[in-house]
């Protein structure tokens, strides 16, 4: 994939999560992939954000920076929301959030093959102690 058509996949990427398109994941992700360095499926990635979202019921992915090398995309995405349940640690309280998250992925025939992210939890957590 070109850069620019690397970067139109991860804007439909993240349009899908932002409506909540789970579904969709297969458009996306490989059934077999690499999460966090380790060997996962497409399965438990839809899990995972099924869990951020059950959490954090009005969760948004903003991408703030994009950058493409070849088949790896990096980006610093803003996240925000209000937790109704415990998340990354924290209880809820009832504030809003906004933390940043860091993702490196290497997309392989048109798909996502490995992912890694990070998110800012200290942040969180300063955030609804506050």
């Amino acid at each position: 994939m070109s850069a620019t058509n690397l970067r139109d996949f991860y804007e439909r990427y993240v349009a899908a999560l932002n409506a909540r398109e789970f579904g969709r994941m297969d458009e996306f992700v490989h059934e077999s992939i690499v999460m966090h360095s380790e060997p996962s499926t497409r399965a438990a990635l839809v899990a995972q954000l099924h869990s951020i979202v059950d959490a954090v019921p009005d969760f948004h992915w903003e991408v703030q920076d994009l950058a493409i090398n070849g088949d790896s995309i990096a980006v610093r995405a803003l996240n925000t929301g209000t937790p109704t349940k415990e998340w990354l640690g924290a209880a809820p309280t009832g504030q809003s959030i906004e933390i940043v998250e860091y993702a490196i992925y290497r997309v392989r025939d048109g798909k996502f093959l490995h992912m890694s992210a990070v998110h800012d939890a200290a942040a969180l957590q300063e955030q609804l102690a506050g």
